[in-house]
């Protein structure tokens, strides 16, 4: 009894400058700035867990993350889209995923101040400010500040232990905040160079964008086939590693690659394209392997879709029409792929596309994306070929010296 009535004594003596201040607690608490300081402070811790450190979907309609992305992207895209120059277009939608995550970082610090700031304020004359401010709101925002951000000024006291135990409980929370933000760009930076790089090197594989007749067709060499099963186990791997990542990580979606005609979900819709061609039309063994890599890219196109909340399209063009679909076949016979001849291969081909276009389609009207084609029939030059012109010039120089050298051979003996 006596340890109880100590500890009331203690809370309940005044907290003012010389005793004349009312008591911390006596009538002077606000029990609605305790509450909803207290729900912004979990709401801002909750959302900050989900986002970094839970290596699963966050789930939840009014997170501060979904909130603050819905806000903030449409009103970006809408403003991208008045830009006609298209180059331009896409470096003003490639600065906003770098730029998100700073201000998502800065919306979850200002929500942790503020949620601190009426904590405070709900206790009633938490501090002793020798300035005097005429808003003590004002004094318990500043107060919030310094302690988050551990700069230790000291010109504003604590008036009672509570108070000072919710001090020293923010400033910790201040510096594992900052721990939390240093760990958070590398693993976001890492998993974004690691998404890249299978992308970088599709480009000589299959062309800028992406199509599925330009790769079956570079893989059409002797040997080829079994190259383009390792090239599908590869994608296969890469769209298991993209699901991981950015159902985790899903601010990775809006980070756009370094070239204009490259993006994640070209390349991802250009692997499904070519996988759907290969099970409908073509007699390879790559064949088998089309299947795992199409289940297995069309899970993370759906998982993806579902993560930013987008509804699959229904009326769409159609990005194969028939006469494209018998210029590839003839095309792709004249290459010497062994293509089905059968007239079921175009419904076969077209019932594998219904299973994936509509989600791909509302990914990229969402993201501003775009999807690439089945074919192009005037593709632009690739980077790659220059290389590919150097190499074709030394093997003719190798056959035009062939002969001089067996003549000095001949001379010599």
């Amino acid at each position: 009894m006596q340890l109880v009535r100590a500890c009331r004594e203690y809370f309940e003596e005044p907290c003012g400058v010389d005793g004349e201040a009312d008591s911390c607690f006596a009538g002077g608490v606000h029990p609605l700035r305790l509450i909803f300081g207290i729900v912004l402070l979990v709401s801002a811790l909750l959302d900050a867990f989900e986002t970094v450190i839970l290596p699963r979907r966050a789930t939840g309609r009014f997170r501060l993350t979904r909130l603050f992305y819905i806000l903030s992207w449409r009103p970006w895209r809408w403003v991208a889209r008045r830009v006609r120059h298209p180059r331009k277009r896409e470096t003003m939608l490639s600065f906003y995923g770098p730029l998100s995550l700073v201000f998502l970082i800065a919306t979850w610090a200002g929500a942790l101040l503020l949620g601190y700031a009426l904590v405070y304020s709900g206790l009633a004359n938490p501090f002793i400010d020798p300035r005097g401010m005429r808003h003590p709101f004002v004094t318990d925002l500043y107060a919030s500040g310094t302690t988050l951000f551990t700069l230790g000024l000291g010109d504003v006291l604590p008036n009672s232990l509570p108070v000072r135990i919710l001090a020293v409980v923010e400033s910790g929370m201040g510096l594992g905040f900052v721990a939390l933000v240093i760990a958070y760009f590398p693993v976001l930076y890492g998993a974004f160079s690691r998404r890249e790089v299978n992308i970088a090197l599709l480009d000589a594989r299959a062309g800028s964008p992406p199509t599925a007749y330009e790769l079956i067709k570079r893989h059409s060499f002797e040997g080829g086939g079994a190259a383009l099963v390792t090239l599908l186990e590869e994608w296969e791997r890469w769209s298991a590693e993209l699901l991981e990542s950015h159902i985790s990580y899903p601010l990775l979606c809006l980070f756009r690659s370094q070239h204009t005609s490259q993006s994640w979900l070209s390349a991802l819709v250009a692997i499904l394209d070519t996988c759907a061609v290969l099970i409908a039309s073509v007699q390879e063994h790559s064949a088998r392997q089309a299947q795992l890599t199409f289940a297995m890219s069309r899970h993370a196109l759906v998982d993806l879709s579902q993560i930013l909340s987008t509804v699959p399209m229904k009326s769409l063009d159609d990005r194969l029409p028939a006469e494209k679909f018998h210029m590839i076949y003839d095309r792709l016979c004249s290459a010497g792929v062994s293509v089905c001849r059968d007239n079921q291969s175009s419904g076969r081909l077209n019932e594998l596309r219904q299973m994936y276009e509509g989600y791909a389609e509302a990914l990229s009207r969402y993201l501003e994306m775009p999807l690439p084609p089945f074919f192009i029939e005037h593709p632009k030059k690739d980077n790659w070929l220059t290389v590919a012109r150097v190499r074709a010039e030394a093997e003719a120089g190798t056959q035009a010296a062939s002969p001089i050298l067996l003549h000095d051979d001949e001379h010599l003996f």
